[in-house]
């Protein structure tokens, strides 16, 4: 891989997708605990949430919430979580700091500028991927895959794979499969946990330039389109590979 792609191993004092790198004076920063939980701020609103819906509501959000369910779904939400995120980070960040709102406006603007091209960039990929999905991709894979005389797993893993390059998004690939195989695990008697592994290798192939994670790669790792598909995507497609070999072991001792 060194050898193919020379440029990806030197060491970059500069990555365009980070902006500026800056050295800071450690008395000047705010503690750890402080900055962890700035950033875990919405993990925590959210997983907070999830709980009271798992526990107080038996797991189903009701479709007009009353009370405190209806607060507790709100922080849930994730641009509400967000926003108050970011409401907390003005004040951890800044005012707590002694810092004015005209120096916490500028750090938020150069912040903006510096992932404004890799955000547009992921944006156009996931618009992409929906242009898939809503001209009916999943179903013409169905009617493609319905008469194959492959192993039930083998099908399952190549039906993700087929969306995977499709669509581009793997949760999307690997739902959309798990709906299309229901029928074929039921008639040929596969066993559903490896039907699920084998549906997630597949949804891993191949990623490439529908993916939003192709170009997270790309853009933070500053490489090439070219140097992405030659490691990204081959690392994705490696595990893929793997992943059905394991699940085609595994179903030799599993019945």
């Amino acid at each position: 891989m060194q050898r193919l792609e020379p440029g990806v191993f030197v060491i970059k004092k500069e990555l365009p997708a980070f902006g500026e790198v800056k050295e800071y004076n450690l008395d000047e920063t705010p503690s750890f605990g402080l900055a962890a939980l700035t950033s875990l701020f919405p993990v925590i609103f959210m997983a907070i949430s999830t709980i009271y819906t798992m526990t107080a509501l038996h797991g189903i959000k009701p479709a007009h919430p009353h009370g405190l369910a209806s607060i507790m779904i709100m922080l849930g939400d994730p641009v509400i979580a967000m926003v108050i995120s970011l409401l907390f980070a003005i004040w951890s960040m800044g005012f707590s700091r002694g810092r004015t709102m005209k120096q916490i406006s500028g750090t938020i603007e150069d912040a903006i500028k510096s992932i404004a091209m890799l955000l547009m960039v992921i944006g156009g990929g996931a618009a992409f991927k929906q242009v898939l999905i809503d001209g009916g991709v999943g179903k013409a894979v169905q009617q493609m895959m319905s008469h194959s005389s492959l192993s039930p797993l083998i099908l399952g893993w190549l039906i993700a794979v087929i969306l995977r390059v499709a669509l581009g998004s793997a949760t999307v690939a690997g739902m959309t499969a798990a709906g299309l195989v229901v029928p074929l695990m039921h008639a040929s008697g596969a066993n559903p946990a490896l039907m699920a592994l084998a549906i997630g290798a597949g949804s891993l192939a191949a990623s490439h330039v529908n993916d939003a994670g192709f170009w997270m790669f790309s853009e933070y790792f500053d490489l090439t389109v070219k140097q992405t598909l030659s490691i990204w995507t081959v690392l994705e497609t490696i595990i893929s590979v793997v992943g059905l070999l394991m699940v085609l072991l595994l179903s030799v001792f599993v019945h």
